[in-house]
């Protein structure tokens, strides 16, 4: 399965944000989206969730030799700032979510056994949300999207909220789903990139641009991602 972007387009007023964008993300692979404040990375991620109607080009799923366009179950967007319910508990939000979306989750589990994959402790499991950390809800947010098995999970900036521990079990949680799914994670922290992503971004100029890791050690290759970066 391939997510694949032709020539995609999004202005603001007179400032062209992407500009023709084409590319493939293929499943089983997880993608670092890197660029400099303002890039666009959002406004990519945006485009592709619908959340904004896109001025030119089209994205599409592209399965066994047959395209379809996306619908609404094909994508999970974990938000930079989380947005949960806070007057239910993390139990009571779980329970909720699972009842209106039985009918399309895949080897449903208990709810104990889903907060057990994320490690979310039994005691804040009947915690209100309110009085989760921003780390906490983060979790919780991309706790719903795996559950709902979307095909294409958009991360944007997911782990820079959590402490070391809480961020390290994330990377893992993801290298761990990452065959089933075509993940795109958004961060502006390099070392996050390179430590937990298969391929690495760049969304320069306008455009997304691959950056060859062949015979490249991390630090070449960090040096080489700002040479490029530095042009825009």
């Amino acid at each position: 399965m391939k997510l694949v972007i032709k020539e995609l387009k999004k202005s603001f007023e007179k400032k062209e944000v992407l500009k023709d964008i084409n590319f493939e993300f293929e499943k089983g692979k997880i993608y670092g989206l890197l660029g400099r404040n303002g890039s666009g990375k959002t406004t990519f991620f945006n485009c592709i969730s619908e959340e904004l109607d896109v001025d030119g080009g089209n994205f599409f799923i592209e399965e066994n030799g047959n395209t379809r366009n996306l619908n609404e179950e094909d994508i999970g967007y974990v938000v930079s700032t989380p947005n949960v319910p806070e007057f239910l508990t993390a139990r009571e939000f779980l329970k909720f979510f699972i009842d209106i979306n039985k009918d399309r989750i895949p080897n449903l589990k208990t709810i104990d056994e889903y907060f057990d994959f994320l490690k979310i402790d039994e005691i804040d499991r009947n915690k209100l949300l309110k009085d989760y950390s921003h780390g906490m809800k983060n979790k919780m947010q991309m706790l719903i999207n795996i559950i709902a098995n979307s095909n294409i999970l958009l991360l944007d900036e997911p782990l820079t909220s959590l402490d070391v521990v809480m961020a390290e079990e994330m990377k893992q949680m993801l290298k761990q789903i990452k065959t089933e799914h075509i993940i795109i994670f958004s961060t502006h922290i390099m070392e996050l990139a390179l430590s937990l992503c298969d391929e690495i971004v760049l969304l320069n100029k306008g455009v997304l641009e691959k950056v060859e890791k062949a015979n490249l050690d991390n630090e070449d290759l960090k040096n080489k991602i700002i040479e490029i970066l530095k042009e825009e």
